[in-house]
C-alpha cells in the first residue's frame, strides 16, 4: 500500500482544548476550536480534505522539543497517524484503539478522518494500553528508516503525557503508578493487605474507591523484599564491580523475591560475578501510562545514578521483567532529561535479560549443562515487550538446549501493566489475551509452562488455569534436580 502524498497542510487547533482532537476538526469536549465549529465539521456538503501520509511539521517523539507539548502540533499528528492507520489496518486484532478508530471513520464519519471529535480521539488513545505489537508490525516506523515515521505508542504517550500536564492524575493513576508506596503499605499491614485482597468486600470498595477491578487476580506481596535478601547474601557491596548486575524490577522486589533469587542462581551456576544493588526503583513505565514524564523522569534519574558505576565498570544490567528491560534500553535514552541522556544511552548499551546474557555464555567452557528433571513438553509465551525489543527469545532457546521440545505463543496476553487491573480492561484484556490463552492450552503435552513476564504469568494463571514459570525458575530447579543427583550418587 502506498500513502497519499499530497503536499496539504492541516490547519491547527487555534486553542489549547481539553482533549486533542484531529487538526481538520476543532471541536472537543467543550466545544469548537477557532474556525472550525463541529456542524461545520460534520457538515455533509463539505467535501472531504486530503490528509498526507508524510510528517507533518507537528512530528515530534522528544519532550525535550517545544512541539511535542503544543497541543495543535498533536493534532496534525495524530490526524495523519490515523490517516495512515486506516489505510492500512494491519494492526486490527491488538488492542482495541483500531477497531474503535476504523468504526469511528466509517461508520460515523463516512471515512473522513478529518471529521473525528475529541471525544472519540480520546477513546482511541485510552484504548492503547502499550503492547507495542503495533510498533513491531508497522512498516511505516522510525526503526524502519521509513519517511512515514510513524510510531503509534509514541503518540499516545505524547497525547497522554500533554493530558496529564493540563489535568493532572486521578488517585487511581497515581497509586498504581507508585509500586514502592503500595508495596511499604502492604508490608506494613503485616499481612493483612494480602488476606484482604481475597476479600470480597474490599474489593468492592477498591472498585469503588480506585477503579481497580473486584475481580482481578492480584499478586501478593511479599513480607521481605528482594533487596533484603541480597544483601543477606553478600550480593551487595561497597563498590561497583561483578559481571553483570541485577535490576530485579519492582515486581520481583516486593511481589516475587524468588524469581529473582532463582535468577542469581542460574547466574552462579554458570560461573557469572553477579551483583545487586540497593534503592533501585521502579523503571517508571507505570508512571508514564498514564502520561507522568515527570515521575518516569525522577524515576529514571535515581536507576541512571545508581547503575552508571556498574557499566562505568563494564558490568552488563540484567533487568529481569520484559518490560522493564524494554524501558531501560528503548525508552530511557529519548525520554529522560537532556543531561540525563549520555548516561542513559550508555545504560540502554549494557541492558540485557538474563536469558539473553545466559545465552551468550552457551560457546564457553563455563556454561552449566548439567541439566536434570528437565519437563519433555514445555509450551513458552513470548511477552510483548520481550518482542518490541528484537533480541529473540532466548529464555525459550535455553529451555530448548536443556532437553525440553518447546511450543511457542506469540500472541499478547492482555494484561499489559495495569491496563487488566482497571475496571474499564479488565474485561477488554481477557479478550484480548483469549487467543494466548487458547494458544497455550492447545498444547495438551505441555506439562510446563513458562514465560519471562511475571504479570502475563498472573493472566495466564487467572484466565487459562495454570502460571506459567520464569526461564530462570525453571533452569534452577534443573540444576537443582542436577545437585540433588550428584550428592545422592556421591552418598551411595
Amino acid at each position: 500500500m502506498t500513502g497519499r502524498l499530497e503536499n496539504s497542510s492541516p490547519e491547527s487547533v487555534a486553542t489549547a482544548p481539553s482533549d486533542v482532537a484531529p487538526a481538520g476538526n476543532g471541536a472537543s469536549a467543550a466545544g469548537a476550536g477557532a474556525g472550525h465549529g463541529h456542524g461545520a465539521a460534520h457538515d455533509p456538503t463539505l467535501k472531504a480534505r486530503s490528509v498526507s501520509y508524510q510528517p507533518t511539521e507537528g512530528l515530534s517523539y522528544d519532550p525535550e522539543e517545544p512541539k511535542y507539548w503544543d497541543s495543535a502540533a498533536l493534532a496534525q499528528e495524530v490526524e495523519r497517524v490515523f490517516e495512515v492507520c486506516h489505510g492500512c489496518r494491519m494492526c486490527f486484532k491488538y488492542c482495541d484503539s483500531f477497531p474503535k478508530l476504523f468504526d469511528f471513520i466509517d461508520s460515523r464519519h463516512e471515512g473522513d478522518v478529518t471529521k473525528l471529535t475529541a471525544a472519540e480521539t480520546g477513546e482511541v488513545m485510552d484504548a492503547c494500553f502499550q503492547c507495542k505489537l503495533c510498533e513491531v508490525q508497522c512498516p511505516y516506523t522510525p526503526r524502519d528508516k521509513h519517511e512515514f515515521q510513524l510510531d503509534f505508542p509514541k503518540l499516545v504517550h505524547r497525547y497522554k503525557a500533554q493530558r496529564t500536564r493540563r489535568q493532572g492524575l486521578p488517585l487511581r493513576e497515581r497509586v498504581l503508578g507508585d509500586p514502592e508506596g503500595s508495596a511499604a503499605l502492604a508490608r506494613a499491614s503485616l499481612g493483612a493487605a494480602n488476606a484482604m485482597n481475597r476479600v470480597a468486600a474490599h474489593r468492592w470498595l477498591m472498585e469503588k474507591a480506585l477503579g481497580i477491578h473486584r475481580d482481578k487476580l492480584l499478586p501478593d506481596f511479599a513480607s521481605h523484599t528482594f533487596e533484603e535478601w541480597a544483601r543477606q547474601q553478600g550480593l551487595i557491596r561497597p563498590k561497583p564491580g561483578g559481571e553483570a548486575v541485577l535490576f530485579q524490577t519492582c515486581y520481583v522486589q516486593h511481589n516475587e523475591p524468588q524469581i529473582g533469587k532463582d535468577t542469581v542462581a542460574v547466574l552462579q551456576k554458570n560461573g557469572v560475578d553477579v551483583r545487586c544493588e540497593s534503592h533501585l526503583v521502579c523503571c517508571g513505565m507505570p508512571a508514564w501510562e498514564s502520561g507522568n514524564l515527570t515521575e518516569l523522569r525522577r524515576r529514571a534519574s535515581i536507576n541512571l545514578e545508581r547503575l552508571e558505576p556498574f557499566v562505568a565498570q563494564g558490568a552488563k544490567v540484567l533487568a529481569i521483567n520484559p518490560t522493564c528491560s524494554m524501558m531501560l534500553r528503548n525508552e530511557y535514552p529519548t525520554l529522560v532529561e537532556e543531561k540525563d541522556r549520555p548516561r542513559a544511552q550508555k545504560l540502554a548499551a549494557a541492558v540485557q535479560d538474563p536469558s539473553e546474557f545466559l545465552w551468550g555464555l552457551r560457546r564457553e567452557p563455563r556454561f552449566n549443562q548439567s541439566f536434570a528433571d528437565v519437563p519433555a513438553k514445555v509450551a513458552y509465551h513470548a511477552p510483548c515487550h520481550l518482542r518490541a525489543q528484537g533480541k529473540g527469545f532466548k529464555g525459550k532457546d535455553l529451555i530448548a538446549k536443556a532437553g525440553a521440545d518447546v511450543s511457542t505463543v506469540m500472541e499478547c496476553c492482555g494484561h499489559d501493566g495495569t491496563y487488566a487491573m482497571k475496571v474499564e480492561g479488565f474485561e477488554p484484556s481477557q479478550r484480548v489475551g483469549k487467543r494466548a490463552f487458547d494458544g497455550m492450552q492447545a498444547d495438551e503435552e505441555a506439562t510446563t509452562w513458562v514465560t519471562d513476564c511475571p504479570l502475563a504469568a498472573l493472566q495466564f494463571e487467572q484466565h487459562a488455569g495454570k502460571k506459567p514459570l520464569h526461564p530462570m525458575s525453571l533452569l534452577a530447579r534443573s540444576y537443582a534436580a542436577a545437585d540433588a543427583a550428584a550428592r545422592g550418587a556421591r552418598e551411595k
